[in-house]
């Protein structure tokens, strides 16, 4: 099973509906089948989750990003609850998206933590580990009480930064708080590194943004957990080629692209965007490339299996 050693209890691996396409890359880097499941629809739009095959004592990994709509998280929520029933050994949760991860604190009065919730309702469902890429904030980790497997997508983007072979290279981020995340690379490479200042008066809305550092004559690369609607990302991107860029590249987690992301990206000074495929992008964009995280994760459920260490997918 491709080097895989055979653990004392099986195994099986599940997927929800729309990461089905994730899933089946994992278990082809696993060398094993994808489980058999029915998730049948009904006309009111509820849904319920039957196993087409037996998981009694066996340790049943289920696939599924919550990426909008939350009916992606409501499908894994009675996965969980299903294997469970089912009298499952163990049930580890594979989210390469954690959704509502940006809801992480009260950041002003009578708003609700929506990831502390979502961890909550996890939990409740009956998971006995997590294992999740790039949460928007490490502190999410501690929202659970159970075991978090946190993945890191530089172990694939390192290797596209060293395929670009720029000497003018600069490490840029499109905003202050992903200053740790961009200096994680910079330090790596030991390239210098620039930061974007925005101001916004309301989400999704950026008022003013400026550039702290030097981008004339560089190579400049964007390093962000996330592009929803692609504002930041591409203003950040037109800002460095104002200020004498020589050309300008993004990498990025998560491709949430909500509209009109795609057409923002098409349309800025953006070279390339650059996405793992933790959540599946249909949209037509030539700027697009995708890098698969698969392997990613199929190494760490291996490593799961077999009681092994993960630290040493950890790149950065």
């Amino acid at each position: 099973m491709n080097g895989l050693m055979e653990p004392n209890i099986p195994f099986k691996i599940f997927s929800g509906t729309k990461s089905r396409y994730l899933a089946e890359k994992i278990c082809a880097s696993l060398g094993c089948p994808l489980g058999k499941m029915n998730i049948e629809h009904f006309a009111d739009g509820e849904f319920s989750v039957s196993y087409e095959e037996s998981i009694r004592g066996a340790q049943v990994f289920l696939v599924q990003s919550t990426f909008p709509s939350s009916d992606n998280l409501m499908e894994l929520l009675l996965m969980i609850d299903a294997a469970k029933r089912a009298s499952a050994h163990s049930i580890i949760a594979v989210i390469p998206y954690f959704g509502w991860a940006r809801q992480d604190r009260k950041d002003k009065p009578r708003v609700s933590i929506g990831a502390k919730l979502i961890a909550d309702m996890l939990s409740a469902a009956g998971i006995n580990r997590l294992i999740t890429m790039d949460l928007h904030a490490d502190q999410i980790q501690g929202f659970f009480n159970v075991p978090v497997d946190h993945l890191y997508a530089s172990a694939i983007f390192v290797d596209y930064i060293k395929s670009l072979d720029k000497e003018n290279l600069v490490i840029a981020t499109p905003d202050v708080g992903g200053t740790k995340r961009a200096s994680s690379y910079a330090k790596y490479f030991g390239i210098p590194m620039v930061i974007c200042y925005k101001l916004r008066k309301k989400a999704n809305e950026i008022s003013e943004m400026q550039i702290i550092g030097d981008v004339k004559g560089m190579d400049v690369l964007l390093v962000d957990d996330i592009v929803d609607t692609a504002g930041t990302i591409t203003k950040a991107a037109d800002l460095m080629m104002t200020n004498g860029a020589r050309s300008v590249r993004a990498i990025s987690s998560h491709a949430v692209m909500s509209d009109p992301a795609s057409e923002r990206v098409a349309l800025s000074g953006l070279t390339e965007m650059v996405f793992t495929d933790s959540i599946p992008y249909s949209k037509k964009c030539e700027k697009v490339v995708i890098l698969s995280v698969a392997d990613v994760f199929a190494n760490a459920i291996r490593r799961v299996l077999c009681n092994e260490s993960i630290s040493s997918l950890y790149v950065l």
